[in-house]
């Protein structure tokens, strides 16, 4: 029995069960808050039964646990322009490789002005040239299937 607590947060829709449970519980009680959805599915004749009571029920929007990378985005965002590869970026802000991703794709980062390991301006001009895509990667020490990437790319 806890007579201080004068506001309870609850995850799932009132029951007459629960509704004396929390009234045992919590004399004092004189606000119940929850979500949108179990606001509801609990039925109004409970609400209005609390409301008797002097006891309101309020939908409150507490969605979940806060981001650990929340405003991560610039830094990550400054570190790519910076020209660090996404695994240096996680590595260095201690996030996953997948969320440095997440974050870049979240902040509309345009991957085509990132600095790139090898020259698609240089692959496409020996593509015009004639080159084969052997003779390309041979020429710029780079692996054929980048060669193909880059050359199918528009």
């Amino acid at each position: 029995m806890d007579e201080n607590v004068t506001t309870i947060h609850i995850t799932k829709a009132l029951s007459s069960s629960l509704i004396v449970e929390l009234i045992e519980e919590y004399p004092n009680l004189t606000e119940i808050t929850c979500s949108q959805s179990v606001y509801d599915r609990t039925s109004k004749t409970y609400i209005d039964a609390l409301s008797q009571l002097d006891i309101e029920v309020v939908k409150k929007y507490n969605w979940g646990a806060k981001s650990k990378t929340e405003g991560a985005e610039f830094e990550v965002l400054k570190l790519s322009d910076d020209g660090l590869k996404p695994k240096e970026i996680a590595e260095k802000l201690n996030i996953t490789l997948n969320r440095v991703y997440y974050l870049l794709r979240k902040s509309n980062a345009n991957f085509d002005n990132r600095k790139r390991k090898h020259n698609h301006d240089e692959v496409k001009k020996l593509k015009d040239e004639g080159l084969s895509a052997k003779e390309i990667s041979e020429r710029l020490d780079i692996p054929l299937r980048t060669v193909y990437y880059i050359s199918n790319k528009k």
